[in-house]
């Protein structure tokens, strides 16, 4: 199975997304959709609309967005309101400044231990390249 090519949006489709009443922003890359709008979308199909459709009624062009965009993001919302309920739609997860990220200075102790060890061992493996460097460097003079 071949990775999915990245959709990138021109300026003309941000526009027209940004146009829909259910999308929050959207970006060359993204789309942020209205927690409202997820909400609708989960109770539709749960009643057993599928998600094209659902996103077809809300004035999406799946050409646009592509075909796998509303399978994928029903997904991933139904994963976010199982874990978190419906204040979890209402909060964006993606990104670096999201609610749904850890800051970096919270890690646990086997978190701060696992990244100290592999540091460890990255530094470790540097001076022995850099011992090699200089034994090759040492036999080239001699020569």
């Amino acid at each position: 199975m071949g990775k999915l090519k990245r959709i990138v949006f021109t300026e003309e489709q941000i526009r027209k997304l940004e146009a829909n009443p259910n999308v929050q922003k959207a970006s060359e890359s993204a789309i942020t959709y209205t927690p409202a709008f997820k909400l609708e979308a989960l109770q539709a199909y749960k009643a057993g609309q599928l998600p094209s459709e659902i996103f077809i009624r809300a004035g999406f062009d799946l050409d646009v967005i592509g075909h796998q965009k509303p399978k994928k993001s029903l997904k991933r919302w139904r994963e976010t309101n199982d874990l978190y309920g419906e204040e979890g739609l209402a909060t964006e997860r993606r990104g670096k400044n999201s609610a749904g990220r850890k800051p970096a200075g919270e890690l646990s102790v086997e978190e701060e231990l696992k990244r100290a060890q592999a540091k460890i061992k990255l530094l470790e493996a540097q001076v022995d390249l850099l011992k090699k460097v200089e034994a090759l460097e040492r036999q080239k003079k001699k020569r």
